[in-house]
């Protein structure tokens, strides 16, 4: 979107540099939600570069002085590169009280092979630890074993003509198709097969069953596996109408989920937010825009509506 700075000669790294000072002792949350949320992470880190050559100061913990609450939580997951994000996202996740399945799955059902494998270099460097370690240590079951293949990061690549038929028959037997359930067969499927791959396999597997694979995953499967399973299936359909679902569900319930709808508006404000506000709108026939606005105030959603990019 075209933003109307409040501070209308900020149109450089040295006159940000020079403005974010006087914004932070005021404290101007409009003008620095403006300079933050209309800049990419790659200029928001030459920033806080230039910001700290400049007053010898370190610019997250001087937002962190002057901010509070929800925007204060924003400003620094804005202020944080893309893969520092998810691998502090992950960490927290297990480290605190209890494991955060929800975000173990949506992350890890959600980036791209390479984006993973990057997310468990950063892990180790700014978390002190291994990833696969923490979550083998945190989870167990199938869960932990469709979990561990995710982290692997090495899916097929392609797809393979003379496995979609096999792989759809394999599905059925192992669900559908017989007392009990295979899940070892899912969980290899489906954490190693191609996203393009897989699409072509669940059209395949509804040929022969006459049902979609979720409804095969629902009446076989539960609890944290089923979501898993369900997140693996939706992202290999389509990935923004993964989080438009997810967005939709964090706001339409009593109370909102705000960590869930701030981690998905920043992680993938420079990836898909178009698509995601496409897929939102035809499925619940409403502008996402619209729909953050009803559900959050003040600063915080504010630069929320920033990052959703405009109404639909």
């Amino acid at each position: 979107p075209t933003i109307d700075f409040t501070c209308s000669h900020v149109t450089d790294l040295r006159s940000i540099t020079v403005c974010l000072p006087s914004c932070l002792t005021g404290t101007d949350e409009d003008t620095i939600l403006m300079l933050l949320t209309s800049r990419s992470n790659n200029q928001r880190q030459e920033i806080k570069a230039a910001y700290k050559k400049a007053h010898g100061k370190d610019l997250v913990s001087a937002l962190k002085s002057e901010l509070g609450g929800l925007f204060e939580t924003l400003v620094v997951a804005l202020m944080t590169p893309p893969i520092s994000y998810d691998a502090s996202q992950l960490h927290k996740a297990l480290k605190g009280a209890g494991t955060d399945d929800d975000v173990l799955i949506e992350i890890l059902a959600s980036r791209t092979c390479a984006q993973i494998k990057d997310i468990i270099k950063v892990y180790k460097k700014e978390c002190g630890g291994k990833l696969e370690k923490d979550i083998t240590g945190d989870t167990s079951g199938h869960f932990q074993k469709l979990l561990v293949i995710l982290l692997q990061g090495s899916r097929d690549e392609g797809v393979d003509e003379d496995r979609i038929e096999k792989d759809a028959k394999e599905l059925f037997a192992a669900g559908e198709g017989k007392v009990g359930t295979d899940v070892e067969k899912f969980i290899n499927i489906l954490g190693n097969r191609s996203h393009e791959h897989l699409r072509l396999v669940f059209d395949a597997y509804k040929n022969l069953s006459g049902n979609d694979i979720e409804d095969s995953i629902e009446g076989e499967t539960t609890g944290n596996l089923e979501n898993l399973m369900l997140a693996v299936v939706k992202c290999a359909k389509s990935v923004p109408a993964y989080f438009a679902e997810s967005l939709n569900g964090s706001m339409r319930r009593a109370g909102t989920d705000d960590q869930t709808l701030m981690r998905i508006m920043v992680s993938r404000s420079e990836t898909d937010m178009l698509d995601i506000r496409a897929c939102f709108k035809k499925m619940y026939g409403a502008s996402l825009y619209n729909t953050i606005q009803d559900d959050t105030a003040g600063d915080y959603g504010k630069a929320l509506l920033y990052l959703c990019g405009g109404k639909d």
